[in-house]
């Protein structure tokens, strides 16, 4: 199989600067060892004005059967034959994206020692191979590269036999990609995307595949419109491990529309401890209060937003009333956790069919949330920014609707009688702010008369005639009754 990259240059930029970013020099032809066969490097033209960069990939049949075991289709078991008789040694596949990883390893971190510069810069790239499988035709190819910034890409179908144009086309393309990208992005974009197009790979596919997937796609897969297609097929439709790449896109792509980083985004658990208030009490106070409002509701669908780990989500299953519940966190982390507190895998169906675990981020609407009975914000509202606010009551108010909406939030009053609590300061270093019950009413009252509920106010814990309770629940029954409200600026997904 064959591969080359081409770059055009100036005297000022030449060419031959290819070179330097892949650590090839061009001056020299060199081979290395794969597990499958022997790689070559080698430059047909090296000029300042172009320089060009070939892979030539020879694989050894039978190794790739002693090796494979079966896997793939260099080892289809519904042949013996064709073990040995395939594509893999001529057509682009994984085995071309692993001899890019292996060659030009420094070239794909985007790494040059000698000319440190230069893997930051955008150059006219042209890369052409001449025989790629695409299952999913010429659309597909444009489908997946389209979006990734290159100013022409074409597709060429292969046909069977030149010589009996009747027979038609297969399913190999001869792919041209043009375009001013960074050297690095391109293999980046072909290490993924070529397994991909063959929809195979040669090798068993083991959960350390979604990081490399994540290292290869940093930038440009979250936002890719085929970001499912792309993951799933590089995965080999490994469901578990499909799911778990998608949800870390899916903390990128919110922290990319929030303009933030993953790790800011992905703080709801303190690594050190448990986020369960103390004395530990108070949570199972809070716990038993929402169990009962929920009773008294008749809410048999319920929505746990923002979940954290899972404490009330495992309330609830002890409660056979509750048939569905969904619980609801952006941070993966969290949702790891309230997987364990669960033991969802270890969980028999009939239980584990109660149950589903979504990332998601309440700043948005989200389809997945609407008609239910219930949701429960608990102990989440203090931790947005209060101009985020708007966003998360349109997404639960206004699209979503459930008949019962409970939101409990710490008392800020409540405060000074907490002995370890410094004065002024809040009772969570991620707490954004915390009300008082009169800022909370107020808030709430506004929240019902826009959206159409009604709304009471329970204590939860002790109520001190003097600062009222430490938690504050308030319990919101929809009327019906809407007033029609324009979402804010973030509100929609």
């Amino acid at each position: 199989m064959f591969l080359t990259i081409s770059a055009t240059g100036t005297p000022e930029r030449p060419a031959t600067d290819l070179g330097f970013l892949l650590h090839k020099h061009p001056g020299k032809a060199q081979a290395f060892a794969t597990s499958h066969g022997t790689a070559h490097v080698f430059y047909p033209e090296a000029t300042a004005e172009r320089c060009t960069a070939a892979l030539l990939l020879e694989v050894d049949p039978v190794a790739l059967v002693r090796r494979g075991q079966g896997k793939g289709r260099g080892g289809a078991p519904d042949a013996a034959l064709a073990q040995y008789v395939n594509d893999r040694p001529y057509a682009a596949s994984s085995l071309l994206a692993v001899a890019l990883s292996g060659v030009f390893r420094s070239a794909l971190k985007g790494q040059c020692t000698a000319r440190p510069e230069l893997p930051e810069q955008a150059r006219p790239l042209r890369i052409e191979i001449p025989a790629l499988p695409a299952r999913g035709g010429a659309a597909l190819v444009h489908r997946l590269f389209d979006p990734l910034g290159w100013d022409l890409v074409r597709a060429e179908p292969v046909p069977l036999d030149e010589q009996f144009p009747e027979w038609g086309d297969s399913r190999y393309v001869r792919l041209v990609l043009e375009g001013e990208l960074r050297l690095a992005d391109a293999l980046r974009q072909l290490y993924v995307l070529l397994p991909v197009l063959d929809d195979a790979k040669h090798y068993w596919v083991a959960p350390d595949e979604v990081d490399k997937l994540l290292r290869a796609g940093d930038g440009w897969l979250a936002a890719h419109p085929e970001n499912g297609l792309i993951t799933s097929r590089y995965l080999a439709r490994h469901k578990r491990l499909t799911q778990d790449a998608l949800d870390r896109l899916e903390l990128v792509r919110l922290a990319e529309a929030d303009g933030s980083e993953v790790e800011e985004i992905d703080n709801a658990v303190d690594e050190h401890s448990d986020t369960e208030e103390k004395p530990v009490p108070l949570a199972v106070q809070r716990r038993e209060a929402i169990l009962g409002a929920l009773r008294a509701a008749g809410a048999a669908r319920v929505l746990d937003l923002g979940c954290g780990q899972g404490q009330l989500v495992q309330a609830l299953l002890k409660d056979v009333a509750f048939t569905e519940i969904v619980g609801v966190d952006v941070s993966m982390r969290a949702l790891g956790m309230a997987a364990k507190r669960l033991r969802l895998e270890r969980m028999g169906e009939r239980q584990s069919s109660r149950v589903q675990l979504l990332q998601g981020s309440l700043a948005y609407t989200d389809k997945r949330l609407a008609g239910y009975d219930a949701a429960v914000l608990s102990e989440v509202i203090e931790h947005l920014d209060l101009p985020r606010l708007p966003a998360l009551e349109y997404a639960v108010f206004g699209a979503a609707r459930p008949r019962t909406v409970l939101v409990t939030t710490p008392n800020v009053e409540y405060n000074v009688r907490w002995e370890t609590l410094p004065a002024g300061h809040v009772r969570h270093g991620d707490h954004r702010f915390e009300w008082t019950r009169a800022e909370f009413r107020t808030w709430a009252g506004e929240i019902a008369g826009r959206y159409g509920y009604a709304v009471e106010f329970v204590p939860v814990g002790d109520d001190d005639p003097e600062v009222g309770p430490p938690t504050q629940m308030a319990v919101f029954s929809r009327t019906g009754t809407e007033t029609t409200d324009t979402p804010k600026e973030g509100e929609a997904a």
